[in-house]
């Protein structure tokens, strides 16, 4: 059995800056896309040092019959090799939700050198409940990141209320 993680045990939001919080609701909006096309809701963005959009995605998962269509892994699929390490290195990834333990890794592998998410694992868990197939590898991305040879800058949870709403009845009881 799942265990819930108490209220005082979860994560403290973070405050982010004006410009992080623009490409995490834009990533918030992506996790509702998929939540209309018949995915679970998640969604991405990534931008450049200078805050151009490289890629947006959201998770295909369902519509796609693909198990890794994540939102995140997605976006590095976009990525593809039209984007340098220097870039990438300096890029940020927003998430509406923490990276699952594949999607740290595809950020590791592409070389992001950033991330900001909103909803966190934890909270995450509450929604997915003990239903078997929903249940996730219970490793936080900064473990993942941690153990990276480059740095990789994790920020999160942050708007923890807005990239909520997408899971609220969307997952089995």
């Amino acid at each position: 059995m799942t265990s819930i993680p108490s209220p005082k045990t979860l994560p403290a939001e973070v405050t982010l800056e004006a410009r992080d919080a623009r490409y995490l609701r834009q990533a918030i909006v992506w996790s509702q896309t998929a939540r209309e096309r018949g995915n679970r809701p998640f969604g991405a963005v990534v931008i450049d040092q200078a805050g151009k959009v490289l890629t947006e995605a959201y998770n295909c998962g369902s519509e796609k019959g693909d198990l890794t269509g994540h939102a995140e892994t997605t976006a590095v699929r976009q990525l593809g090799l039209r984007f340098g390490r220097e870039t990438l290195q300096h890029a940020t990834l927003y998430s509406s939700a923490e990276p699952c333990v594949m999607c740290a890794g595809a950020i590791f592998w592409s070389g992001i050198g950033r991330v900001v998410f909103g909803i966190d694992a934890e909270r995450l868990r509450i929604f997915r409940g003990d239903v078997t197939e929903q249940k996730d590898v219970q490793l936080s991305c900064r473990d993942v990141f941690k153990a990276s040879p480059h740095p990789i800058e994790c920020i999160g949870p942050a708007l923890i209320e807005e990239s909520t709403k997408p899971h609220l009845g969307a997952w089995k009881t």
